[in-house]
């Protein structure tokens, strides 16, 4: 009878209206891969728009869950509100701008293994859906993972398919470098991550989050030392995942060696993969520690900033690749203005403070998410007849693709936080006020002097594309998917620089 019972504990229904986006995604790239055995090569392109109906599909159940708190996969009895996945409104918000970005990766993939096809290439096409949906249904899943073992499982289901579409261009030797120094990275941050993690459930004797949180507070004597570095361990290898300084340093050739979708890709969801895990972990699980992570991530936010944002002033625009160098030096200093509302969390005294700062990154990486990947998009024009994607290759743009032009300046003036760029401005002083609410008026001067830095090099490559040209401008066609993602990119940073208070509102609920 009491085996039975046991029994019973365990049995439990799944909410799947809940899981559905990122089952959706996984189950269509499971699709795609098994399609890919039977399709020809001439009919390989079918499995790009099936991938895109996928992530669509996806998309649009996130509808019934806007005005519910659901959770499935929970403990029984006493402890019954312990749940492994939570759907409210940081994991909508996260699981929105995952998707959003993974579709319109999407549509810049088309562009580029179409030309690859054209080219005679070897990109294989099954394998790179597979690999690119495999990727985003894990990032889907992390911002509803509420215990530290499907946390981690999550991150590693969005990080393993990404080495392998960085290394995806077979016989391209950067592409391997890149791939490997990715890896490398990666594995380092993962044996960090799980080492923590296993000393946090040694001292606390449970994995779910908000249990973690409570009993932090109370560990025996003996375990302090245990849960301390537990703790320190963990928040290390989320510092390799958002590509923080001095863990930063796989970021430049990776970029430079996947393929442009890849990065731009990498830019947008592996970051917030990376933060939304790092929210997780400090204001749901590490509370007790915040006198430690807040001061730590300060720090951190700091040399991020500022190091990224000086290596891209430092980019000759000659050089080979420097526009995707100098956006992969520009995504690192990004980074360090989203650790800085993270870090200010650790300084709230209430709990609705919290919301507030949390919300202020995740604000902030819904603004850098739609102009950045419209950047690249502008970048895989250009790169499709301009091999090298050099920043002097950008020279005269107007003169060739004027729309092209306009779009790529307000993306730049975006990132810079000037205007018409309001959402960039607003996103940045929003940013820029919780550090000074928090007290962290030092960190808030470094913000203020590395948008300054960074303002040069925004607007030196801002002028460049409305100089004279050399030679004659030759113009060309511009495929119907990489015209709808620049669109779509357009659309949205034009839409919210004119109610970028929207944004703010839409994220200010932060983390629960």
């Amino acid at each position: 009878m009491i085996a039975a019972e046991s029994t019973a504990s365990l049995i439990q229904s799944v909410d799947w209206v809940a899981v559905a986006p990122p089952t959706i995604v996984a189950v269509v790239g499971l699709a795609v891969l098994v399609a890919d055995l039977f399709l020809s090569e001439r009919n390989k392109h079918v499995l790009g728009w099936v991938s895109l109906a996928g992530l669509v599909a996806a998309g649009l159940f996130l509808l019934p869950l806007t005005d519910s708190h659901r959770s499935t996969f929970c403990l029984s009895g006493p402890r019954a509100t312990a749940c492994s996945y939570t759907v409210d409104e940081f994991t909508l918000v996260i699981q929105l701008l995952v998707i959003g970005g993974a579709l319109l990766t999407a549509l810049l993939s088309m562009t580029a293994l179409k030309d690859a096809r054209n080219a005679d290439k070897d990109l294989p096409e099954g394998e790179y859906w597979f690999l690119l949906l495999s990727s985003a249904a894990g990032a889907a899943l992390l911002p509803a993972s509420r215990d530290l073992a499907t946390l981690v499982v999550a991150l590693e289901v969005a990080s393993l398919p990404a080495f392998a579409l960085v290394g995806l261009k077979r016989g391209d030797k950067r592409s391997s470098e890149a791939a490997l120094k990715f890896f490398l990275s990666s594995v380092t941050a993962t044996a960090v991550t799980l080492l923590g993690v296993s000393f946090v459930y040694a001292a606390t004797g449970t994995m779910h989050l908000t249990e973690v949180g409570e009993k932090l507070g109370n560990v025996d004597g003996q375990l302090d030392t245990l849960a301390q570095t537990g703790v320190v361990l963990t928040l290390v290898g989320f510092a390799f995942k958002v590509a923080a300084v001095p863990f930063h340093f796989w970021v430049p050739d990776t970029y430079v060696g996947a393929p442009l979708p890849v990065a731009a890709y990498l830019s947008v969801v592996g970051k917030a993969v990376g933060f939304t895990g790092l929210i997780l972990v400090t204001v749901v699980a590490f509370p007790e520690y915040a006198d430690v992570w807040g001061p730590a991530l300060a720090a951190l936010a700091a040399l991020t900033m500022t190091i990224g944002n000086v290596a891209a002033l430092r980019q000759q625009s000659t050089r080979a690749y420097s526009a995707v160098r100098l956006l992969a030096w520009s995504s690192v200093g990004q980074a360090g203005y989203l650790l800085v509302p993270i870090a200010a969390a650790g300084y709230a005294d209430r709990h609705t403070d919290v919301l507030e700062t949390t919300g202020a990154t995740v604000a902030y990486a819904l603004m850098y998410a739609a102009v950045n990947l419209g950047a690249f998009a502008v970048a895989a024009l250009v790169g499709r007849t301009q091999k090298l994607n050099r920043v002097s290759d950008y020279r005269g743009l107007y003169a060739k693709s004027p729309l092209s032009a306009l779009v790529l300046a307000f993306f730049l003036l975006c990132l810079a936080g000037l205007p018409p760029g309001i959402i960039g401005l607003f996103a940045k002083v929003t940013v820029f006020s919780t550090a000074v609410d928090a007290g962290l008026g030092w960190l808030a001067v470094v913000m203020a002097a590395n948008v300054v830095i960074a303002l040069y090099y925004y607007l030196q490559w801002t002028a460049l594309l409305f100089r004279a040209p050399e030679g004659e401008p030759a113009k060309h066609p511009i495929p119907a998917p990489l015209t709808a993602a620049i669109a779509v990119t357009a659309v949205l940073g034009v839409a919210l620089s004119g109610a970028p208070q929207l944004v703010l509102q839409f994220a200010e609920h932060g983390v629960r």
